[in-house]
């Protein structure tokens, strides 16, 4: 039977616990929120001992080769030394200035963190109900250009952190953030390079700020921004993304409708669908997938398939609760930042 040490305790697993269950049930604060490997919130690092395979196959290989684990989804067979990432267990307190309905679902949250962080713009943080229960999402902010870090959060059915944010967070409420991570963000070098950006739901939220950043930074070539929704309702900041389609000719907009008629300005299908439809060859492209995990697993492969190198897909998977459609998206997690086909 198996033991897990942590900061210089030794709790021994139970047959069939996982390591995050024995360890809140000995009293060890570990933050968490979905419990199925998903959201990636109690990421843990095993320094002595070998995480099983499947505890590490949704991380991405640096993390794996860093023993990184998830706890929630992890019962070792031999014993584990594990602690919280570097800097994990520092939660930088933030205040809440702003609570901007973008639509009916979605909900713009603009926080000014006490300590400053130095984050891009389509990278995500970990935002904290109680030291228990964090959620991580996407960053539409740019640094210099907006003044607040701002966050897109859709209200999910029986979402705990997503209601609690629609529901009860107010205006001066201070909240728990961590990060920033994540690698889907711009990486400024080649401003003549073409972009392909697609999105479903929220996963607007780290596009919107990408796209923002590389005009920015005075990117030059062309920037093509295909947003999905099942119906018109779900599609949000269409003014603000027609205004810069207006000011930058080497942006364009395309909202995509997959569920309903498509009114005017819109595309009907899907936006993945219409994307690789209307840009089938993506030799030099640059391509930025972000929302539901199907979506993005799926049109990884076919971006590869049409020319875009392997370095050159960056991703950033959303989960659902439950994921019926392509476009019922909400909840963040960092499965792949760069694409293995």
């Amino acid at each position: 039977m198996a033991a897990i040490r942590h900061e210089h305790h030794c709790y021994e697993l139970a047959p069939g616990q996982s390591v995050l269950d024995s360890l809140l049930e000995n009293g060890v604060a570990i933050p968490h929120s979905c419990r199925n490997g998903v959201c990636q919130t109690c990421l843990m690092r095993a320094v002595e001992g070998t995480p099983p395979p499947e505890a590490q196959k949704e991380l991405s290989p640096t993390l794996r080769l860093q023993n990184y684990f998830l706890p929630c989804v992890c019962q070792p067979t031999e014993d584990l030394t594990v602690i919280l990432p570097a800097g994990g267990e520092a939660t930088i307190p933030a205040t809440v200035h702003e609570l901007r309905p973008l639509n009916d679902e979605i909900l713009q949250v603009s926080l000014e963190a006490h300590t400053a962080l130095d984050y891009r713009p389509g990278q995500f943080i970990q935002l904290f109900r109680d030291e228990y229960l964090g959620r991580s999402y996407s960053i539409a902010s740019v640094p210099g250009h907006d003044e607040r870090i701002q966050l897109h959060v859709r209200r999910l059915p029986g979402g705990k952190i997503s209601g609690w944010i629609h529901e009860e967070l107010r205006v001066g409420d201070t909240v728990g953030v961590r990060g920033p991570a994540g690698h889907c963000f711009y990486v400024p070098g080649l401003p003549e390079q073409p972009l392909l950006l697609i999105g479903t739901g929220t996963g607007l939220a780290p596009l919107f700020g990408i796209l923002r950043d590389a005009l920015a930074r005075g990117h030059t070539g062309p920037i093509r921004l295909f947003h999905g929704s099942r119906d018109q309702d779900g599609l949000y900041l269409t003014g603000e993304l027609r205004d810069l389609a207006a000011a930058y000719p080497q942006f364009d907009y395309v909202p995509c409708v997959s569920g309903a008629a498509a009114a005017a300005g819109q595309v009907a299908g899907r936006a993945d669908d219409v994307a690789l439809t209307e840009q089938a060859d993506l030799k030099g492209w640059r391509v930025f997938l972000c929302g539901h995990p199907e979506m993005v697993q799926q049109a990884q492969i076919r971006a590869y398939l049409a020319g875009a190198a392997l370095n050159e897909i960056y991703a950033d998977a959303f989960t659902v609760h439950p994921a019926p459609r392509h476009e019922e998206n909400e909840t963040k997690y960092t499965k792949i930042n760069m694409v293995t086909v």
